[in-house]
């Protein structure tokens, strides 16, 4: 008799108690099917189907472009291939940011029609009782703050956020007003780490960081960067483990000299 082996989902609460036990938590982008199956299947245990898709997938400047379509898309593709990993989607920019029953809406079709297991959306007090509507209705809600890449024209550019003490000042009032609407983790992008930690150390709910220290209770990368598929960025908070821009190069300039030579197909390669 076969035994098959129960894979247990990452869940909100499980992510609560991996803060609790002081267990770090990691997270990567993920836009395909393919992707997905092998970070699943690696262990990563947030996929995050990012609104960076606009940038490393359709080669937007900014991830303003992107529709909740496309997010659908993308987000269907992930949940079909994650077995373990919790699916994270991002509600595009314009979905969420005005009239509440709008952006109620779109947190139901994105569930709906994708799959998904929790949505994250970017702002604080501006967006709260969107937030808390979505919450109430059942759904999972992942914040985000510091360096909101949505609201990239508000800020002028992609620099570290919250240096100044009233920014700072804010970000932390934010952060507890997304939990006190419910939300079960914080993303933190791109603020100084002592900020991040000090953050982090007045949460009950975890908090994600990406460019901003080592004292959050979670990292998240943009897969594509964290491979070196995307060669002209390299800001000081990446780490590439793998350069597969140079190997994927390799990979096809040796594709085509073998077939421009007739040596792809051979023989054993052919019916």
């Amino acid at each position: 008799m076969s035994v098959h082996k129960v894979i247990k989902r990452i869940t909100t609460s499980a992510l609560r108690d991996m803060k609790t036990r002081g267990e770090k938590i990691s997270m990567l982008t993920s836009y395909d099917y393919s992707t997905a199956k092998v970070l699943d299947e690696a262990g990563v245990e947030v996929l995050l189907v990012g609104d960076s898709a606009a940038n490393v997938f359709a080669g937007f400047e900014t991830t303003l472009p992107i529709t909740l379509d496309n997010m659908i898309y993308h987000a269907s593709a992930v949940a079909r291939a994650a077995k373990r990993a919790m699916v994270l989607a991002d509600l595009p920019f314009g979905t969420y940011q005005g009239a509440t029953e709008e952006a109620y809406k779109a947190a139901v079709r994105m569930m709906k029609e994708s799959g998904a297991h929790a949505l994250k959306l970017e702002g604080g007090e501006e967006i709260i009782d969107n937030i808390k509507k979505i919450v109430q209705s059942g759904i999972p809600v992942c914040g985000h703050l510091g360096l909101t890449p949505q609201s990239i024209y508000k800020f002028g550019d992609f620099g570290v956020r919250a240096k100044e003490d009233a920014e700072a000042a804010k970000l932390k009032s934010d952060a507890l007003a997304l939990q006190e609407a419910g939300c079960f983790a914080i993303v933190l992008e791109k603020i100084p780490a002592h900020l991040a930690t000090e953050v982090s150390k007045s949460l009950d709910i975890p908090t994600i960081g990406i460019g901003a220290g080592n004292g959050c209770d979670g990292q998240v990368l943009v897969v594509n960067d964290m491979l070196g598929l995307t060669k002209e960025f390299k800001p000081k908070f990446l780490r590439q483990y793998l350069n597969l821009y140079e190997e994927i190069t390799k990979a096809a300039s040796s594709y085509v000299a073998d077939v421009k030579a007739g040596t792809y197909p051979n023989e054993s390669e052919q019916y």
